[in-house]
């Protein structure tokens, strides 16, 4: 079976997180697709990045949601690398591959299918190069309430409810699951399997979890070396 390789924000272990250049690097690094994050600014666009406040990856404190896109040009990441718009990644990447869209904002559902719907009818890309998934599970059910076709992934912690999550998931007719690797055994794989998901599990770095997941058959591995996988 084959296992998609999946950049965990592009390829973290290697580029500074959620950059255009880490997602250039996890693509030559023979990636299926990449992991990134959104927030939407002030001024309406959507962002990459991880966290809410800049100030772990730019060194300068500001929360995006309160930050417009022209006062984002002010904030470099690591010192030298650009915050992007969601569209600019898109429309720099030349060949389509997987993007796994976190939703990582309030307020994120409508514009990333605004934008992922507007592409696709303008390029190369089609509807299942996309998968959406986010910890804020009302922005996923509110995402189905008026998009039935993009595929979404329910996220999951070692804090959070399995059964919970697969019924989630069954109710916005969710593509995959997404769980942390530490909740995933054989049992656990063929509960969300039986159930009709995908599984694609996070953030699995070790050479050793990393042969441990393949032997589970998952779906899909994020990792921050997606060239380990």
């Amino acid at each position: 079976m084959s296992i998609l390789r999946i950049g965990h924000r592009g390829a973290k272990g290697y580029i500074a997180e959620n950059t255009l250049n880490s997602i250039k690097k996890a693509i030559q690094l023979n990636a299926d697709g990449v992991e990134i994050d959104v927030f939407k600014c002030l001024s309406g666009e959507l962002v990459l990045s991880h966290d809410e406040n800049l100030k772990s990856m730019t060194g300068k404190s500001g929360i995006i949601e309160n930050l417009t896109l022209k006062e984002l040009d002010d904030y470099l990441i690591h010192g030298k690398y650009k915050i992007c718009t969601l569209n600019e990644i898109l429309e720099k990447i030349l060949d389509p591959i997987l993007i796994n869209i976190e939703l990582k904002g309030y307020n994120t559902a409508t514009a990333t299918s605004t934008i992922i719907n507007e592409f696709t009818m303008n390029s190369d890309w089609n509807i299942e190069h996309f998968v959406i998934s986010s910890f804020k599970w009302i922005e996923l059910e509110k995402l189905r309430s008026f998009d039935n076709y993009i595929p979404i992934g329910v996220l999951v912690n070692q804090f959070m409810d399995l059964n919970k999550a697969i019924e989630f998931g069954k109710k916005i007719n969710a593509k995959a699951i997404h769980p942390n690797y530490n909740l995933l055994d054989k049992r656990t794989i063929t509960k969300i399997k039986n159930n009709g998901f995908k599984v694609h599990t996070w953030t699995v770095n070790d050479e050793n979890d990393i042969n441990n997941m393949k032997k589970l058959n998952v779906d899909g591995i994020i990792s921050d070396y997606p060239d380990r996988i």
